[in-house]
């Protein structure tokens, strides 16, 4: 089993600061730490992604049913414009948005495309007024609709140059900077893949703004052009009023969905709380999660999932960091919280989601995540001991959680 890849550096590292002299060194987790810079305001501008899409600098990530395109499971492969162009025509950005809304076709497929920022690390790159970098997009080749010969002829093409699209539900061998950019990619694709229609009067939707909202077009042109075809329908057809064309909310945006992770220590500080999964391998343990409600905080979210899964009664909650995961769309939230005296006893009786949980001492997690750690698909190292603890490996957030308790966090001066 090869190693885990190294975590991304948090931002400015070196600098120092009041925050990092009282609150410790910030921690950037798998997933984070995205080399790109989005632009996110220039999504609407035609022009910038024109430019963008065509420039010699520019290179796209494959996705097909998800699964990104690359060289091994340690990395990703980018094609050109030219690969892709076949497929997604030579500049899907050449009519303004509105254009786009006015001339939408129903029965026409648009492979999805995702503009996912510029790569700043490249300095002579792509400019566009004070922005630089080598601009960078995602492409869905699912075969799929009227694209699906192109789609096909393209995924041939390219595994027949030995690249591969990386199947599974997770890829946490790549290292981290692909990492940060494959997450939005996929996060994106499937979050359009996921909302073809409009939740409101569902009829069909349209991606706009570079792959990242869709909107509910008032006529369909699709009779229109199959009157070319030889019927006598001459005007586009009207779709049914939508409430999403009135008003501020004319448009989907992607979802993300807040989701609490928390390790769980004893009152004394001298435990930590494991949970096991019903299809976990065996001895694997982590730390509970779970999702956060509408109109709750994240501390209320950390109290009632522990109880619900575990009987435990938490106090105080400290949020520790973060981490994007893009399965299919969570913010981890990660935290630390402290059972109150009187209320460590396990009972899981309200919610039967875990198979067991248990207190564990700090010495036997040191040693678990010294040399027992693993994906959920993956058995433990050569120095794991038969029998041992079994932990999350450290590009999970609740590997980060449990060193940062049992590296240091508990008594004296130390700091998350």
């Amino acid at each position: 089993m090869p190693p885990p890849p190294d975590l991304p550096e948090p931002a400015h590292p070196n600098i120092d600061s009041m925050l990092t002299r009282k609150f410790g060194r910030e921690v950037a987790n798998y997933f984070a730490g995205s080399p790109l810079n989005r632009v996110s305001f220039l999504r609407t501008d035609q022009g910038f992604l024109s430019a963008a899409f065509k420039h010699p600098t520019t290179s796209f990530l494959l996705l097909n049913n998800l699964a990104p395109l690359a060289h091994n499971p340690s990395k990703l492969s980018f094609v050109s414009l030219k690969d892709v162009s076949p497929l997604i025509g030579e500049d899907p950005y050449n009519k303004l948005e509105e254009e786009l809304i006015q001339s939408y076709d129903s029965k026409v497929t648009i492979p999805q495309l995702i503009f996912l920022g510029l790569d700043e690390t490249e300095k002579s790159g792509f400019e566009w007024t004070i922005y630089k970098g080598a601009p960078l997009f995602a492409l869905d080749v699912t075969p799929k609709g009227s694209t699906e010969d192109a789609a096909k002829r393209l995924i041939e093409e390219k595994e027949s140059k030995d690249l591969k699209f990386l199947e599974g539900r997770t890829h946490m061998s790549l290292p981290a900077h692909e990492a940060a950019i494959y997450a939005p990619a996929r996060a994106l694709v499937d979050w359009n893949g996921r909302n073809p229609f409009c939740a409101q009067c569902g009829q069909p939707t349209l991606s706009i703004n570079a792959g990242w909202k869709r909107t509910c077009p008032p006529t369909d042109m699709s009779s229109v052009n199959a009157a070319i075809g030889g019927t006598t329908d001459s005007k586009p057809t009207e779709r049914p009023p939508c409430a999403t064309r009135k008003g501020v909310h004319n448009v989907c945006f992607p979802r993300t969905d807040p989701t609490v992770i928390m390790a769980v220590l004893s009152a004394d500080c001298t435990k930590i709380l494991l949970g096991r999964g019903k299809r976990f391998p065996p001895l694997w343990y982590s730390t509970l999660a779970g999702f956060v409600e509408p109109a709750e905080s994240v501390e209320e979210a950390v109290r009632r999932e522990v109880w619900e899964e575990s009987g435990i009664t938490l106090g105080r909650v400290v949020i520790h960091s973060t981490q994007p995961w893009p399965y299919p769309a969570n913010l981890m939230i990660g935290a630390i919280a402290q059972a109150v005296p009187g209320g460590e006893e396990i009972l899981l009786k309200h919610d039967p989601e875990l198979e067991d949980a248990k207190w564990v001492g700090f010495d036997e997690v040191r040693e678990a995540l010294d040399i027992g750690t693993s994906g959920l698909g993956e058995g433990p190292g050569e120095r794991y001991k038969e029998g041992g603890l079994r932990l999350p490996p450290k590009t999970a957030i609740a590997h980060q959680l449990l060193q940062a308790v049992v590296g240091g966090l508990v008594g004296g001066e130390t700091k998350i």
